[in-house]
């Protein structure tokens, strides 16, 4: 896969978001850990203007159940970083989570995050309903396959 693949992408919701000082490392570069606390606050962001009125969705809550982030470039700090999140799969019980984070037009990560909604009293899982998934499938995105393609942060030099 090409990073041209990845930020063409279709996407439902962009937006820019403002990086902080304390998410860069000793080299200037946005710390891996932190890539992953701002696609957790770009999700958050995603899921409040996708319901148009910021109503909380999933009324038992929500899980992760599995992260995954592919890093294409060195995400070198700026002040702000273009977000692109979107739905990329509806399950019965979960839906994944697209996250592609671009600098300067290139996308520098991608990453999905598998949700799973809990069902009352928040200890198991629970089939999405009918109102949940035409919500989730008005923010489908492209799901461009990560494995097998290319990543420049593992090319030889």
């Amino acid at each position: 896969m090409s990073v041209d693949t990845i930020a063409a992408a279709n996407d439902p919701y962009e937006f820019e978001m403002q990086l902080r000082w304390s998410d860069q490392d000793a080299l200037g570069h946005v710390n891996n850990a932190r890539v992953i606390t701002l696609m957790e606050e770009a999700r958050i962001r995603w899921s409040r203007f996708a319901s148009g009125d910021g109503a909380a969705r999933f009324g038992s809550g929500l899980v992760v159940a599995s992260l995954s982030v592919d890093y294409l470039r060195q995400v070198h700090y700026t002040p702000t970083l273009l977000m692109r999140v979107g739905v990329v799969r509806i399950g019965t019980k979960s839906f994944t989570v697209r996250h592609v984070g671009l600098l300067d037009g290139d996308a520098v990560f991608d990453g999905t995050t598998v949700m799973v909604p809990l069902g009352p009293g928040g200890r198991s899982s629970r089939a999405l309903d009918d109102v949940e998934r035409s919500w989730l499938e008005a923010s489908m995105m492209d799901a461009v396959a990560k494995r097998g393609g290319e990543n420049p942060a593992t090319q030889d030099a």
